[in-house]
């Protein structure tokens, strides 16, 4: 697959990672199709791009799948899915105000994974029906996990939960797909400089650039956008998870 010939769904793509990626494959030649909660962002970021976008709650299957039929409207294919929708809080399982409310766990895990699954399953019928290339390739689905997941800190329960539950299913999803000649990918990102931690202090934001061994920075969103768009690109990347990190592991 290449990313000129590329017609892909960016979920999350009206900001951070999912707008980064939403741009590099727009320069890249790959026709964009912006999926996001964020109606007037996502519409400004798409036309930008020379892409579209459709209002999508991620964790809805009939918002997910209108925008899916949209994107089939106005580019005709989808053969690349990359899930960057998502939200992350800070509450310990016990705090000072009691429990961690249990419906920020759900939401938490509704989002992050359930959401991340829903727009995976229905892109991949859509890239199921795709005449396949000389490889037998139909199309590629990359879903955004977290160093999160493994290295998991103080109130992060419930988004380590859900990002653990993405790198969970990465195999067993490549390995269910396999069949149709669609390949799935996870990216575990590291500290990345998204509009989340771009609100901080520049002395909080170096504070956590320092703990990261090489390179000593927040990781630019634009890399992230690189890498997925690598990913579509090398066809023999199937069912594994790439931390995106700079070797950092949280502590």
């Amino acid at each position: 697959m290449k990313l000129s010939t590329t017609c892909a769904i960016v979920t999350g793509g009206a900001s951070g990672l999912g707008e980064a990626t939403a741009r590099h494959f727009a320069e890249n030649g790959a026709k964009v199709t912006i999926l996001d909660r964020d109606a007037e962002r996502g519409a400004k970021v798409a036309a930008e791009i020379g892409g579209h976008f459709a209002a999508t709650d991620v964790t809805d299957e009939a918002s997910v799948q209108a925008a899916i039929d949209l994107a089939m409207e106005n580019m005709g294919a989808i053969t690349a899915a990359v899930n960057c929708a998502g939200i992350a809080y800070a509450i310990k399982t016990v705090g000072k105000d009691g429990p961690h409310p249990l419906d920020v766990f759900r939401r938490t895990i509704d989002v992050n994974l359930v959401g991340s699954f829903n727009v995976a399953r229905l892109a991949a019928v859509q890239m199921a029906r795709n005449s396949p290339e000389p490889d037998g390739a139909r199309g590629v689905i990359v879903n955004t996990a977290s160093v999160a997941a493994f290295d998991g800190q103080k109130g992060q329960a419930a988004y380590s939960a859900s990002k653990g539950g993405v790198v969970g299913m990465t195999l067993p999803m490549a390995r269910d797909l396999a069949s149709s000649g669609i390949r799935v990918m996870t990216i575990a990102p590291g500290i990345f400089l998204t509009p989340m931690l771009q609100s901080l202090s520049e002395e909080v934001q170096q504070q956590l650039a320092a703990d990261v061994p090489n390179p000593p920075r927040l990781g630019d969103p634009s890399e992230y956008g690189r890498l997925a768009g690598f990913i579509v690109e090398m066809g023999y990347l199937n069912g594994e998870v790439i931390r995106l990190d700079g070797a950092l592991r949280m502590r």
